[in-house]
């Protein structure tokens, strides 16, 4: 399959339909060059905030209301548009205040196939910002979504940079890592994780990235990255693990081919089989005896 990882901004919207068209724009590009998947990253839809007007965005506990007001909506649009193009995609994560969840919101992704099917992925563990002032609340559980174009998992952001979470979805062909990172150096963190993931697991991994200044907005100010897709270095893959890569800050779209068969057969006959001996750490993780060196 061909996948289609966004470095994608924010835009001080105006009307929904200038989101509807700015969507439509962006599916139907990354369409029209053969995609199948399509990964939009974390938090990308808070520019939603500004159709209640810049008052509203730019308040921390107001603009997360404002942005799970309108997720059914725009989850209706992102359906529409997998089917249109006959593509998966994806959504933005979004804060998303659920019932099942508790009090304070969840940040959601959401996943939506080319024949109608939908599923949502929380986000596991908080960074210290979406702890406190933010409060964002850890969500449901790790999913593994079995489709059309093979197995898919979904770590946001954060949870990529967890070897545990990882491999609570080891039976994914693919990783999906949207993120949302202020400085060079959170990219790097997340980046990090997602070619550590794909190495552990053998698998490929899908980093997407907001990119550029968004003021207006009290949550996501700032965003830095770009789109990569990464493999385990091995039998099949590139050398550096590197399947593509973006350019820094440049928005816009980071095409890749994924071969399922690859990963198969790296996980069964690789040069080395680290997800095969990941159960070879057990009883390994007490702690250490410590020797004393004259």
């Amino acid at each position: 399959m061909k996948v289609a990882t966004a470095a994608y901004p924010l835009d001080p919207l105006k009307s929904w339909s200038e989101y509807s068209e700015k969507l439509d724009d962006w599916v139907g590009r990354a369409a029209g060059q053969g995609a199948e998947l399509l990964v939009f990253p974390e938090y990308g839809a808070m520019e939603l905030s500004m159709l209640a007007g810049p008052k509203v965005a730019g308040d921390l506990e107001g603009c997360l209301h404002a942005v799970s007001d309108r997720i059914a909506d725009a989850d209706d649009l992102h359906a529409d548009l997998a089917s249109k193009y006959k593509v998966h995609i994806l959504a933005a994560s979004a804060p998303v205040f659920d019932d099942a969840v508790g009090e304070r919101p969840a940040n959601r992704a959401r996943l939506f196939s080319p024949t109608g099917g939908r599923g949502v992925q929380d986000k596991q563990i908080m960074t210290r910002f979406e702890r406190d002032p933010w409060d964002i609340a850890p969500g449901g559980p790790l999913q593994i979504f079995d489709t059309a174009l093979g197995k898919l998992a979904v770590l946001i952001c954060y949870d990529s940079e967890y070897p545990l979470l990882g491999r609570a979805v080891s039976e994914a062909d693919v990783i999906l890592v949207p993120s949302c990172t202020e400085a060079l150096a959170g990219y790097w963190r997340v980046r990090i994780g997602a070619m550590g993931r794909a190495l552990e697991q053998q698998c490929v991994s899908v980093m997407s990235s907001l990119v550029g200044d968004a003021p207006w907005s009290a949550a996501t100010d700032e965003g830095t990255g770009m789109g990569g897709v990464f493999g385990p270095p091995d039998t099949g893959f590139p050398a550096t693990g590197v399947l593509a890569e973006g350019v820094l800050n440049n928005p816009g779209w980071t095409y890749a081919e994924v071969d399922a068969e690859k990963i198969a057969q790296v996980r069964a006959d690789g040069i080395v089989l680290n997800r095969t001996h990941w159960q070879e750490q057990t009883g390994r993780d007490a702690a250490p005896v410590l020797t004393r060196l004259g």
